[in-house]
């Protein structure tokens, strides 16, 4: 029988505490880092950089989401800085996929724990799906569910014009802070409510558990892996000492490496915050292609290994 003890408790405040904090300092530092570079690196730069003409703009964009070291959550306000400067929709789906599976501390903790070949295989999965993914995407027209407000820069409520003439002059590093905290403001709620879930989730979903129904005589034990990860939020710090634990109580490797990608790749907390940017089709979208990914890294490493 399940029941509620204080470690549980104490686990979902502790952790809830945490991702608060972190994930606000996140977002914020990386708007605000967002909002600086696109003071000097013109819009008319990134489109070309990550331009979905080329081929070689999806290839750059999982290049680029592989030196960035965002969780799936402080991939967002880059992404809104994408939008903001026109890129290429299916480079920057490319990047919201290979960010957070492929940031160096993950791939790092990934060598450390299961070695170059493994690594190897699930940096190709990765890098592989999310350029497929993204290219496909663009064709078939997902753009078209991206909200239009997405696209807006905030309006900062300043001084009226009949008093502009007596204020300051506002500095641009200023004017960066007010766009910067009227995003932050806006997907404040849907942060808080991805956090809490994520969080009570994390308290109260035991191991044991987990590993029971993931287990090597389970058919199903790879798309059941897949599907916890996701509002199984973890950081890419804890995600991969998590899975190695996971493993030795008698979960399948196909399935750790689901659960991975599952708990990497997306989140409540990010799905919560992408309702900000996509419409409801879009978001459908984005957890179908995770879903497949860890399915398909899942099935094939088992095969494979």
């Amino acid at each position: 029988m399940f029941t509620i003890n204080t470690q549980m408790l104490t686990n979902t405040v502790n952790m809830f505490a945490f991702l608060a904090v972190e994930l606000t300092l996140l977002f914020l530092l990386i708007s605000y880092a967002v909002g600086v570079l696109q003071l000097y690196i013109p819009p008319q730069k990134i489109q070309s950089i990550l331009g979905a003409k080329k081929g070689k703009g999806y290839l750059i964009a999982a290049l680029l989401g592989a030196i960035t070291p965002f969780c799936s959550c402080s991939t967002i306000p880059f992404l809104k800085g994408l939008l903001r400067a026109k890129a290429g929709f299916g480079t920057m789906m490319v990047f919201l996929f290979a960010s957070p599976l492929l940031n160096p501390i993950i791939i790092g903790l990934f060598f450390v724990t299961f070695g170059m070949k493994v690594t190897a295989f699930y940096f190709t999965i990765a890098m592989g799906v999310s350029v497929i993914a993204g290219y496909l995407l663009e064709k078939l027209g997902f753009e078209k569910y991206i909200r239009e407000e997405a696209y807006l820069e905030p309006q900062s409520k300043g001084c009226s014009s009949s008093c502009s003439a007596k204020s300051k002059p506002v500095s641009k590093w200023f004017k960066v802070w007010q766009t910067t905290w009227s995003d932050f403001k806006k997907v404040l709620p849907y942060l808080i409510g991805g956090i809490a879930l994520g969080s009570l989730i994390y308290g109260f979903m035991p191991t044991e558990f987990v590993a029971r129904v993931a287990n090597d005589n389970n058919p199903f034990a790879v798309p059941i892996a897949a599907v916890i990860g996701i509002p199984l939020y973890i950081r890419a710090e804890a995600v991969i000492p998590l899975s190695a634990a996971l493993a030795a109580k008698g979960m399948g490797l196909g399935a750790v490496m689901a659960l991975i990608i599952g708990s990497a790749g997306a989140s409540l907390t990010e799905v919560i915050l992408l309702k900000s940017i996509f419409k409801n089709q879009m978001i459908i979208t984005f957890l179908v292609v995770i879903l497949s990914m860890a399915m398909l890294a899942g099935y094939l490493y088992s095969y494979l290994f």
